[in-house]
């Protein structure tokens, strides 16, 4: 009790709660930048928590940390271009809502679940630190691997009208993230003797080019037709969903926030595998799976509640094991060792006090995003009264400059309009891009834990077939490959039965 009442007196200080509104308004510009991800956000926040104390410290990483990860999809929904990589399935449905005059409801179904799926997994750390923390280190590279291809599997659901176009997409994504220097072996792959190429093509920027020049390009081409439309948003107003609408989607907002937290819990995955499983999933067991890219509103739901949850899972193995789960918890890892707070399991019994201090910088850290977004909201849409070709000089230009501050590069600036182009011609060819993304984001992991699982192994595949956890999932990856195979030969059966019915 001596400890929670501590913690209560840290946590409501009038300098932690200023640092936790100050780092969620920090971490929401920074994810809805496209480039400028809340990992820069933190990188830059740490050097300023070295003069600061321990709980306003860690408030201020936390808070820049959840209002990152929320911040991704104001620009997913408003202009199409994910902020972050975490929100590239919100764009599949968020950008179609407002296509049809809805930005106000998805931001604020956006910002809701978020917030709901972030305190889902917080209960769950408080609940089940220990377990969960046990469960997710006996994941190996071999369960890791069976995961991320389980995750690769639902690239037949995303493949849209053709299962072999979508097997092309993810391919071409599968092989463009090979590029560079082999992270194991140092050998050179896809460089064509160039020394600029070495370096590889950064995920960031390839999303950057996928999503934002193709749409940019499809901008002028209606402007330079004059058949420009211009959204009107004059009238918008701060809409939040309704109490029916969230008790409408409540299986699903807890289904997803299940799944974000647990593959938060598992060091190496992160908010995008989850974001991509969880919108297949809604999509999978959906009244109308054929609404989804058109703006449904389930679209948006599944993949903003599990990339939320995995805030609060990532913090499972962070603080009970100390084992950052991507490199944004790193910072934080770093911003707790700085202030002399060493993760462990000594770590609860030494200061239990600032253990309830994170737990509550967290809650506060939500309902800072909430009250941001609820004011920001009508800030946020006013973009689109900007005329669309005037907003795509805009785009292109803070894409430009978000893909060099990634590395200082220009190669990356270039990189982005060659896969921008490339992905405009993939467009017009009617070759999903979906796919492409999802190859991008899971490649990298698949490929270093099926190498790594070998090297451990000695060369032998049966580190594989003598997991249970690793049969699972490659169980599950088998029956959505056959399930949504034979949805897909099911139509061109019917159409084969239409044409031979008037020749009887």
């Amino acid at each position: 009790m001596e400890a929670l009442l501590t913690a209560l007196s840290l946590a409501f200080s009038f300098d932690a709660l200023i640092a936790v509104f100050i780092g969620t308004f920090i971490g929401l510009v920074f994810g809805s930048i496209p480039g400028l991800t809340f990992t820069v956000a933190l990188a830059l926040v740490l050097p300023v928590t070295f003069a600061l104390q321990p709980a306003t410290a860690i408030a201020l990483l936390l808070g820049t940390y959840i209002g990152g990860m929320t911040g991704g999809s104001v620009s997913a929904i408003l202009l199409g271009i994910p902020g972050t990589p975490s929100a590239a399935a919100t764009v599949l449905d968020g950008y179609p809502m407002t296509r049809l005059g809805k930005a106000s409801l998805a931001l604020g179904t956006a910002v809701a679940v978020s917030a709901i799926g972030g305190l889902f997994s917080l209960v769950v750390m408080m609940l089940s630190v220990d377990f969960v923390a046990k469960m997710a280190i006996r994941f190996g590279p071999a369960e890791i691997f069976a995961l991320v291809l389980f995750g690769l599997s639902t690239i037949c659901g995303l493949a849209e009208k053709s299962l072999l176009r979508g097997l092309i997409a993810g391919v071409i994504g599968l092989m463009v993230m090979t590029i560079g220097l082999d992270q194991l072996e140092g050998v050179q792959r896809l460089t064509f003797g160039s020394t600029t190429m070495l370096q590889g093509v950064n995920l960031l920027v390839a999303m950057i080019g996928l999503f934002a020049v193709p749409h940019v390009i499809s901008v002028f081409n209606t402007y330079r037709l004059d058949r420009q439309t211009q959204m009107q948003a004059a009238d918008v107003k701060a809409e939040f969903p309704s109490f029916k609408m969230l008790k409408q989607h409540f299986g699903l907002t807890m289904r997803c926030a299940a799944l974000g937290t647990g593959i938060g819990a598992i060091p190496g995955t992160g908010g995008p595998i989850a974001a991509f499983l969880a919108y297949d999933h809604a999509r999978r067991f959906s009244k109308r799976p054929d609404s989804f890219g058109k703006g449904n509103v389930e679209g948006v739901i599944a993949p903003e509640t599990a990339n939320n949850s995995v805030t609060g899972g990532t913090m499972i193995p962070l603080l009970s094991l100390g084992i950052p789960g991507d490199p944004a918890t790193a910072i934080v890892l770093s911003g707790l060792l700085i202030h002399g707070l060493v993760p462990g399991p000594m770590l609860f019994i030494e200061h239990p006090a600032q253990i309830y201090a994170i737990y509550l910088a967290i809650i506060l850290a939500y309902i800072a995003v909430v009250v941001i977004q609820f004011f920001g909201i009508r800030m946020f849409v006013h973009v689109l009264r900007i005329p669309p070709h005037l907003l795509g000089v805009a785009i292109i230009v803070m894409c430009g400059i978000g893909a060099f501050a990634i590395r200082n590069s220009v190669f990356d600036v270039y990189t982005m309009g060659i896969v921008g182009l490339f992905g405009y011609i993939m467009m017009r060819a009617g070759i999903p891009t979906t796919p492409v993304i999802l190859g991008l984001v899971l490649g990298p992991t698949l490929e270093r834990e099926y190498r790594t699982a070998m090297t451990l192994s000695e060369g032998k595949f049966d580190i594989f077939y003598t997991s249970p956890a690793a049969l699972l999932f490659f169980g599950l990856a088998l029956l959505i490959v056959v399930l949504q195979s034979m949805a897909n030969l099911r139509p061109a059966s019917e159409k084969a039965a239409l044409k031979e019915k008037p020749n009887a």
